[in-house]
């Protein structure tokens, strides 16, 4: 456009010098009528081809006027007086943390809700989503260029400060995440799509809790822990006690089996037995065995 305007402005030079006497504008005026067609075809055929860069679309505006054609990722031809403006149609992420360096927006840009039991929650969030390129030319008519700032970021920010309230400070940080994630998500999706644009994902990076509470929910999980590990010694000297039991019931079988069965003769084929096994062993010794079978002395000589 620019080389356009000053095509023309050459050319209108040309035309008023035209009835000047001056001789050196009259030698002038052929190469300034020429110049100034040459540089306003050139401005003119530079200005009908656009380049669209890919994911991209663009939109064109006539003197403030949107058009509804949209260009698509390449080289097109357009009216050489039309604007462009472009439109990015890939993934886009919009991130709010607490962390200084990581959102879209410097300082601490978490957003901070109210849950159901009046407690504050602060939560990291990234949406990811992408301009609907049909939708580009009613996006800038109706929203502008900075459709970030005007819709993704309010709209995000709000939906989640509305769901929030549904639920209770530890559900948001434990149960209920998903919960409430699929919800906001399926409510911001719907607003969205409303407005040209289309939510891919949405990551709750963080939920942090108030000190106090925190502290409670980790004193909770370690008293569970040590529940649970009291049952398990319970659990195990209980089993301990069985064994005993058991144990000891059997002892008590034997004697009693060995004290109503065993016999005067019993006891003297087994004392037999006792004693030639004795007497066979390699070791030296001496057997004394006493009248009526009495307990044989046995001596050592080794």
């Amino acid at each position: 456009m620019t080389f356009v305007i000053i095509g023309i402005l050459v050319l209108l030079i040309a035309f008023v010098t035209s009835n000047s006497n001056d001789p050196a504008l009259q030698r002038a005026r052929p190469y300034l009528r020429y110049g100034g067609l040459l540089v306003f075809v050139a401005g003119v055929a530079s200005a009908s081809f656009k380049q669209v860069n890919s994911g991209e679309v663009a939109v064109q505006t006539l003197f403030g006027k949107v058009q509804d054609r949209v260009l698509g990722s390449g080289l097109n031809i357009v009216n050489p007086l039309v604007e462009i403006h472009p439109f990015a149609t890939k993934t886009q992420n919009y991130t709010m943390s607490a962390s200084h360096d990581e959102g879209d927006k410097q300082g601490d840009d978490a957003i901070r809700v109210l849950s159901a039991d009046g407690l504050e929650v602060i939560i990291d969030l990234t949406v990811l989503y992408r301009v609907l390129p049909n939708e580009a030319p009613n996006i800038l008519r109706e929203i502008g260029e900075d459709y970030k700032n005007t819709i993704v970021r309010p709209i995000t920010r709000t939906k989640i400060r509305d769901n929030a309230v549904y639920y209770d400070a530890v559900s948001l940080y434990s149960t209920k995440r998903d919960e409430f994630q699929a919800k906001i998500f399926k409510d911001i999706e719907t607003n969205f799509k409303q407005r040209g644009l289309f939510l891919e994902q949405l990551l709750i990076r963080n939920i942090a809790l108030p000190a106090s509470v925190k502290a409670s929910i980790e004193s909770k999980i370690n008293a569970e822990q040590d529940a649970q590990k009291m049952q398990f010694v319970l659990q195990k000297e209980s089993q301990e006690a069985e064994r005993k039991r058991v144990e000891a019931q059997g002892i008590a079988d034997y004697q009693r089996i060995i004290a109503t069965n065993l016999t005067d003769k019993q006891l003297q084929y087994e004392q037999i037995k006792a004693n030639l096994a004795i007497a066979t062993s390699n070791n030296a010794k001496i057997i004394i065995i006493g009248a009526n079978g009495k307990q044989p002395l046995m001596i050592d000589t080794k």
